[in-house]
């Protein structure tokens, strides 16, 4: 008898080999589905479903994806999300339609042709001083218990379900990549090295807010949920953003005191998300306690060498991710997607460890088809004993 997908999921966290390599889709903005496919995708599968948004987010433009669908694209977990304060959330479902979206944090996207929005307002942009960080009115209000109340009723649901994994992600748990919300990349980039003291002010000043909203979101969900995701984009292409010595000094403590007050609050393995090239810092990872790695940019630098990957560093994390979606997913045929499946199945899902999902969210490029291809190749090659 097979397992259940939530079994399923915890013999890989457990680096116990499952039945099948598991699937992880649609349940955060990082493993999901943007808008356009997935409307593409009901259509193909004649699945008559609202279009709804994560986080009750449309500028976000990531899909929630209905349970349908869900269970033909054979997904093993299922998401517990939390909200932006009641206040936020109404200011924006007001507010003029092509207006910025103005987060939590003062961070706004703004619309760059009709119904396409990007993260383009960045009220600390000139800061430099500690005097500006203070002096912000705008810091995020992390006590509104509004904020996490659905994610408690909706984790304690599954869980007694027992059926999913559970997938939480509290809306973007991530210091560096809010520093260049605030800033600006190339702002906050440029003060690293100019004004390094101030950037690590900003850093512990996000980290701050940070474990406050954590605090308050695992005190709800607790137990019931087995992954929580957290990370931040530290790779470009073919390198990493910053250099490995800045990493340690500046960002691995905020990522270690965050993960360290996770472990402190739950048994749920830590879910890290980031972006790019970052072979270099996978050990550094390990050190501070991430249990699973994500997405596995195949197409950035080293992160294509899956076999060293493996080799070096499957005793000890969990893959997940390593669907190209830059060339494979969006440009190949669904053959082609079905081969590299079989490639990366071969080589990340030999003794368990690995989990099935698109680096990053699933774009507008990609058709429906290589979605499907996607998922029923899994179950045609990461069946254990694998083939």
């Amino acid at each position: 008898m097979g397992m259940t997908s939530r079994e399923r999921v915890q013999a890989v966290l457990n680096h116990e080999v499952p039945d099948r390599v598991p699937i992880i889709i649609g349940v955060s903005n990082a493993t999901g589905i943007k808008m356009k496919p997935y409307r593409a995708l009901k259509e193909k599968l004649g699945i008559q479903a609202p279009d709804d948004y994560i986080y009750d987010w449309p500028e976000l433009g990531s899909a929630k994806v209905d349970e349908e669908t869900m269970q033909r694209l054979h997904g093993d977990a299922r998401g517990v999300l939390d909200r932006f304060p009641r206040d936020v959330q109404e200011r924006n479902r007001t507010r003029d339609p092509h207006a910025p979206c103005i987060d939590d944090w003062g961070i706004g996207q703004t619309e760059i042709e009709p119904g396409v929005w990007f993260p383009g307002y960045h009220p600390l942009a000139d800061a430099t001083t500690f005097e500006d960080l203070e002096n912000y009115p705008n810091w995020p209000k992390m006590d509104d218990p509004y904020r996490v109340a659905q994610a408690a009723e909706d984790a304690k649901r599954l869980a007694e379900e027992n059926e999913y994994a559970i997938l939480a992600t509290p809306w973007l748990m991530f210091p560096f990549e809010r520093a260049f919300g605030l800033q600006g990349m190339d702002k906050f980039l440029m003060n690293m090295a100019m004004y390094p003291d101030f950037a690590e002010a900003m850093l512990k000043k996000n980290l701050e807010f940070c474990m406050q909203h954590m605090s308050h979101f695992l005190d709800a969900v607790g137990d019931n949920i087995d992954m929580i995701k957290i990370g931040d984009d530290l790779g470009s292409q073919d390198r990493l953003m910053i250099s490995p010595r800045m990493y340690r000094k500046l960002l691995k403590p905020i990522h270690a005191e965050l993960i360290a007050l996770i472990k402190s609050k739950t048994k749920a393995k830590v879910f890290f998300h980031t972006d790019g090239d970052v072979f270099d810092l996978i050990g550094d990872f390990i050190e501070i306690g991430v249990d699973v790695l994500n997405p596995i940019q195949t197409s950035a630098g080293k992160m294509a060498d899956l076999e060293g990957l493996k080799r070096e560093y499957g005793k000890d994390l969990v893959f997940c991710g390593a669907v190209d979606t830059q060339h494979i997913l969006p440009h190949g045929t669904p053959e082609e997607v079905r081969q590299e499946m079989k490639r990366v199945i071969d080589i990340l899902g030999q003794d368990g460890g690995y989990m099935v999902a698109s680096v990053h969210t699933i774009m507008n490029e990609v058709p429906p088809e290589n979605i499907l291809a996607m998922v029923d190749a899994t179950l045609e090659f990461g069946t254990y004993p694998l083939k």
